[in-house]
């Protein structure tokens, strides 16, 4: 089904830098700093967090007092008087509170609603689960993220195992994943400056009694052919090497859903509209993740009637260069069609956020190149994926 009265207003999100894991900002309470980059954010647009009738927040990773979520961070960010729900579907997670924000607003259930995406997968929760038959009660205990990472329940096997399982099975080489990164390394390169400077906020941290800024990704290191010939694979036998993979990240983002005229009021440019319309979700067979996003955006662009060759840009969230050798191979598309100005591959990978970035990145791209329709699709955890379609202009 295509969304009819779905709209984000242009200009109207933000996403904070991403910082590498253990970086800068790793000591600090995601959610919190995410409430505080968007309160800055707001007062620095002049809205004021009164329009809100709703925050939806997407997160991944627990952190303290987590429990009271949405009317916590609501009233911290100055809107006391609002709750509303917390999504976490991992890195489709982002995607998640639009589509859910999105039905929200298409039902007239709401009328605006603030998503606010967050994660820091750094210094992750060490949780202790009781276990009453266990030998003199001997405690269950998880490391959230490592754990996690490292073993799904179901499929019995890492995340790195997926994208293996796939680049055997539909012969990705390695000089195709080397390729790929090279050429999402230069995409990157490209956004720096002006296109980055459209929709990223600086995250505020305190330094002693001092506030400072950081204002742009950290964790993206330098690419070079040579310098990815070199490295290892990270499984013996395999192809997939730390150079072919996206990073452990934290950061927020946040974004304004509403209906038509609402957004028309919050715009920055009352003549780009941006509107939502239809999302698409998959869940393939085990270990296989990488291959989870095209069968999701082939839902989505059913649902809005339209077709790959329709869509003036193509996001993905891609943590391992197979998934867009994957993309690439199945729809013809070169790898340079897809992904300019940046993916998570190369900017890294905090989960929560991931998928709203890319998002609104998505958004500025095709303002910048005079509107028509564009894809985002991405893998999650569980060999799933999440996608969908907007329409800018």
């Amino acid at each position: 089904m295509a969304l009819k009265n779905v709209f984000i207003p242009y200009g109207a999100y933000f996403s904070s830098p991403f910082i590498k894991w253990q970086g800068s900002i790793s000591h600090l309470h995601s959610g919190i700093l995410a409430a505080d980059t968007a309160k800055r954010w707001l007062a620095a647009r002049s809205i004021s967090a009164e329009i809100f009738d709703s925050i939806a927040l997407g997160w991944t990773v627990p952190q303290k007092q987590i429990f009271y979520g949405a009317p916590w961070l609501a009233a911290h960010l100055g809107a006391p008087g609002i709750s509303g729900p917390m999504y976490a579907q991992a890195c489709a997670t982002g995607a998640r509170v639009l589509a859910g924000s999105a039905h929200e607003i298409e039902t007239g259930f709401r009328e605006c609603i603030l998503g606010l995406t967050f994660d820091r997968c750094s210094n992750g929760p060490h949780v202790v689960y009781p276990n009453p038959m266990g030998p003199g009660a001997t405690v269950d205990a998880e490391n959230w993220v490592l754990d996690n990472f490292g073993h799904d329940p179901w499929a019995k096997n890492a995340m790195l195992a997926t994208a293996e399982n796939v680049a055997k099975e539909h012969g990705i080489t390695r000089e195709e994943q080397d390729e790929c990164t090279l050429i999402r390394s230069a995409q990157f390169d490209t956004a720096k400056g002006e296109f980055q400077a459209r929709y990223m906020f600086p995250l505020e941290v305190m330094q002693g009694k001092k506030a400072a800024l950081v204002e742009a990704d950290e964790g993206v290191f330098p690419t070079t052919k040579e310098g990815l010939a070199k490295l290892r694979p990270v499984a013996p036998e395999g192809s997939v090497t730390f150079g072919s993979q996206t990073h452990p990240a934290d950061g927020n983002a946040g974004m304004i859903i509403t209906t038509k005229a609402r957004a028309a009021e919050l715009s920055r440019d009352k003549n780009i509209p941006v509107q939502v319309l239809s999302f698409g979700q998959c869940r393939v067979k085990k270990g296989h993740m990488p291959t989870a996003p095209l069968p999701a955006a082939q839902q989505a662009l059913k649902a809005a009637g339209l077709e790959l060759k329709d869509m003036k840009a193509i996001k993905t969230h891609n943590p391992f260069a197979v998934n867009d050798v994957y993309f690439a191979k199945q729809t013809g598309l070169k790898l340079e069609q897809f992904n300019n100005y940046g993916s998570p591959l190369i900017y890294g990978h905090p989960q929560g956020p991931t998928g709203m970035r890319v998002i609104i990145e998505l958004i500025e791209e095709l303002a910048k190149n005079g509107g028509g329709q564009g894809l985002f699709t991405g893998c999650a955890a569980g060999d799933s994926a999440m996608a969908c379609v907007i329409k800018v202009g």
